[in-house]
């Protein structure tokens, strides 16, 4: 029986990613004494394991004793060769001709050629190109080449189909009328895919009794050319909506009164950190008030101006900023929005005013059921018109209340406390409970719209309700009683604001 020499140093080979410090650690009081095999089995189990806990395709391939006490460790690490992409057809599965430019996609990737395969970092790449939202599937398969320790990524890819028109069906949540003439129906065109670098357009024609929208935005969500990963929209809307929170209500030379609103704006929008992004843009708002026939109306019954500068249209240049804070994304998450907004009064009688709002969203999971708490407020500050002032009431804010039956005001707070649970199938159960308020301000508005419908400026609303996901979205139909005990059902699409 000889003794294993005595240990006087240690070459590792093919060890890109291990620090030099693990292994210094690893035999830092062995120098001097006999090579322990027992040891140096430990030192490669905990090599691999350093491989495995951080989703590194790596491990020890051998290990020897060379003359003069030397131990040599030879570490294989699985190396990115190259990176190819192959579209399949979404029927067949077999190989096809794709529309995605390859560097629309290459440029979504973190895995770079030469760098030692990560299966966290390509699960997250993976996540990141359907993201994009023009891929139906991706998957990654290997390909090793030759005898070496290097492997080809292939990404597998099926296209989602680009280009779609598509029935727009809902419920507005504007008017307190009857629920025939609350409903609009539309048709929307969809682009996903623009030239084939994931660029978005968007077009919606949407009428009602009441709602009319016609709404353009073409987005960028990756301008070229910038390493921040900044998106551009530009938009352009012409929308009609309910006057009926104007005060006074109907005017009995007019009829009803709808506000009418030509909108046009770009934004950009960009990470910031983690879990952080950000936005910046540019507004500008033709609006003012009509009669059913579409003619404008100065005043209201009670011969105050339906707009600031006394003309049939107000004119509003916005300076827009705001911040989002999204947590996991799952139900028990957090998300936190933040805008200011401010009017350029580049004309002297454009609007100059400052609007701020921010919503806070934090979810709970309690069993079975989830726990949802949300809370809003803002206030604007200057000249705007009564449109422009913040509404309390109705299925987005208050339930239990008619929309705006709380008030109009300059400032708002409004509360709500939601518990649902899954029942069967796409039905989904909830209890609620919301609280409201314009903190005094109502007076302060241009008019005095929450005086003249006699709003009492706060109040809550509680009730129960039943959300179904349907092929058009999620619909939500809610009983709630307001703090008078007046019971009545609200009807939405999506979820609340």
């Amino acid at each position: 029986v000889e003794p294993n020499q005595e240990f006087h140093g240690l070459v590792c080979e093919g060890a890109k990613m291990l620090p030099s410090k693990f292994l210094t650690d690893s035999f830092r009081d062995r120098h001097g004494k006999i090579i322990n095999i027992r040891h140096l089995y430990q030192v490669v189990k905990s090599i691999n394991e350093w491989y495995q806990e951080r989703s590194l395709t790596g491990m020890v391939s051998s290990a020897e004793i060379l003359s003069g006490g030397i131990l040599r460790l030879q570490v294989s690490e699985a190396e990115v060769n190259d990176i190819n992409f192959r579209f399949l057809d979404r029927r067949t599965g077999e190989p096809t001709i794709g529309k995605t430019q390859l560097d629309t996609i290459l440029r979504q990737l973190t895995t770079k050629k030469g760098q030692v395969y990560n299966r966290a970092q390509v699960k997250r790449d993976v996540e990141r190109v359907l993201s994009m939202g023009i891929m139906e599937d991706v998957t990654i398969t290997l390909q090793p080449v030759g005898d070496s320790n290097k492997v080809d990524l292939v990404m597998n890819l099926v296209e989602c189909t680009a280009g779609e028109i598509l029935p727009d069906v809902g419920i507005s949540s504007r008017t307190t009328n009857g629920l025939l003439s609350r409903l609009f129906g539309g048709l929307g065109y969809s682009h996903c895919n623009v030239f084939g670098r994931n660029k978005k357009l968007n077009l919606l024609l949407r009428g009602g009794q009441i709602d009319s929208l016609c709404h353009l935005s073409y987005t960028d969500p990756w301008i070229d050319g910038d390493n921040k990963r900044t998106s551009r929209t530009v938009m352009v809307q012409n929308s009609s909506t309910p006057g009926t929170l104007i005060h006074g209500g109907d005017h009995p030379d007019h009829g009803p009164i709808t506000v009418g609103r030509v909108t046009a704006g770009i934004e950009y929008s960009r990470p910031l950190r983690p879990k952080w992004s950000g936005t910046f843009g540019f507004i500008f708002q033709h609006a003012g008030a009509r009669d059913k026939e579409g003619n404008p109306v100065i005043g209201d019954v009670n011969n105050n101006q339906l707009t600031v500068s006394g003309n049939p249209y107000d004119y509003t240049l916005l300076a827009k900023l705001g911040g989002v804070y999204r947590d996991s994304g799952d139900h028990s998450s957090t998300m936190f929005v933040f805008n200011a907004e401010q009017g350029l009064p580049i004309l002297p009688q454009w609007l100059r005013f400052n609007r701020v709002t921010a919503h806070l969203k934090q979810g709970y999971e309690i069993g079975p059921a989830r726990l949802m708490l949300s809370a809003s407020g803002g206030h604007v500050e200057g000249n705007f018109s009564p449109h422009e002032a913040f509404s309390i009431g109705g299925a987005n804010s208050v339930r239990g209340y008619e929309e705006g039956a709380i008030g109009t005001g300059r400032s708002y707070a409004v509360g709500s406390g939601e518990v649902s649970c899954r029942l069967f199938g796409p039905f989904e159960g909830v209890i609620f409970g919301d609280y409201g308020s314009d903190l005094g301000s109502g007076p302060n508005v241009p008019g005095n719209p929450a005086g003249a419908h006699g709003n009492p400026g706060s109040g809550y609303g509680y009730g129960v309700g039943i959300r179904m996901n349907s092929p058009l979205g999620l619909l939500r139909v809610e009983y709630a009683f307001n703090d008078q005990q007046v019971g009545r059902f609200h009807f939405g699409a999506g979820h609340r604001n």
